[in-house]
């Protein structure tokens, strides 16, 4: 039973946990077939991650609006707005075997971490989440995780601007609180908890809106170029044709062992034979079919990965052309959508960082 559950993974069949998944019923082709009203909601959550909001809010909103969560539940949790975000079933695919069975008489399940083989199957059923946005969405987790305690995903710039002295995250200030001369700027975190203080300047919140808006219409004034010739630059930097040959041999030894499994198992069936000497046969033709399932597992893990740089260089360049004129003011959007971060590297000079890889030096004016 468990080998021929394992076939059906590797045979890449899709279901869903319909009374716990929200978006997808079962279709009668037996596939996820979209529930458009609850496709909405899992927009609308994307979009507001996206926008910078944090799980808690996310899951906040949607108690307050009395939305049924994907259990019917009518209190949301963070945790719950995690999985959403993080589920690759919602661009169209579907990793199978996340967890297994460790016991089937008690039921006991266990999160897969290498023990048995995991199956990705891409474009499995219809999509709810453009893979794009998806990806931005698992490149905005990363770039939280990694600013720490300093993210607030409250506001745009938060874990967004870098110090160029000492690589830490510039925080948000606000000076003469209380007072008409009120303002807020933004300054190094680090400034002042080291020996040598970074030389990096504070800035104003009004020159980094005007330094991007300034930055970003020079893209556009390239746009034609950039575009021109951008389709083979990222078919060169995300190829996986090497990946994909290996894969292409690991699946036809994969099918030799499968068979032979089968095989012994229906000649085990049919005859008597030393259980010892079966049990040694069909465990050491799982092991090398799992072997070749881990081999193929990581080539599938590096495909992806150069898939989800694809997918983030195609989100940068479909903003960039969609906007086809000028920012007259700086667009939150905008900013979210193109910019990984930004660097403070003097007086003088930021540099932006863009998500298709793209670096622009800036000259600021001096207004501080």
């Amino acid at each position: 039973m468990t080998w021929g559950q394992r076939k059906r993974f590797s045979d890449g069949k899709v279901s869903l946990p319909y009374g716990q998944f929200l978006g997808y019923e079962k279709g009668e082709d037996g596939l996820p077939k979209v529930v458009e009203k609850e496709a909405k909601i899992i927009r609308r959550i994307y979009r507001m991650f996206l926008e910078g909001m944090t799980q808690s809010k996310i899951a906040r909103i949607l108690t307050e609006e009395k939305i049924l969560s994907p259990g019917g539940k009518t209190k949301w949790h963070g945790t719950t707005v995690k999985s959403i975000l993080q589920n690759e079933k919602y661009k169209g695919d579907a990793l199978l075997q996340k967890s297994y069975t460790v016991n089937f008489l008690t039921k006991k399940k266990k999160i897969n971490e290498g023990e048995v083989p995991q199956y990705y199957v891409e474009n499995s059923h219809e999509a709810i989440i453009e893979p794009e946005t998806f990806e931005l969405v698992q490149a905005e987790f990363k770039r939280r995780e990694k600013a720490g305690k300093y993210t607030s995903a409250i506001n745009c710039f938060a874990s967004r601007i870098t110090c160029g002295d000492c690589g830490g995250f510039y925080g948000r200030k606000v000076w003469h609180s209380n007072t008409k001369y009120a303002q807020t700027i933004w300054q190094c975190n680090n400034k002042f908890l080291r020996k040598g203080k970074c030389t990096t300047p504070h800035l104003k919140e009004e020159i980094i809106k005007k330094a991007f808006v300034d930055a970003f219409n020079s893209l556009i004034d390239n746009k034609k170029d950039i575009l021109s010739n951008y389709d083979d630059i990222i078919n060169k930097i995300t190829d996986s044709s090497k990946e994909e040959v290996e894969i292409e041999k690991i699946e036809i030894e994969s099918q030799v062992l499968q068979t032979a499994i089968e095989r012994l198992i229906s000649q085990n069936a049919r005859t008597t034979i030393d259980q010892a000497e079966y049990v040694k046969k069909y465990n050491s033709l799982v092991e090398k079919h799992n072997n070749l399932q881990k081999t193929m597992q990581t080539l599938l893990r590096d495909i992806d990965k150069k898939k989800a740089k694809r997918n983030l260089m195609k989100a940068f360049l479909k903003t960039l052309k969609e906007q086809k004129e000028l920012l007259l003011e700086f667009d939150e959007k905008i900013w979210s959508a193109t910019l990984n971060f930004v660097t403070v590297k003097n007086h003088k000079e930021l540099v932006f960082h863009f998500k298709d890889g793209r670096e622009l030096h800036w000259s600021i004016e001096d207004e501080r």
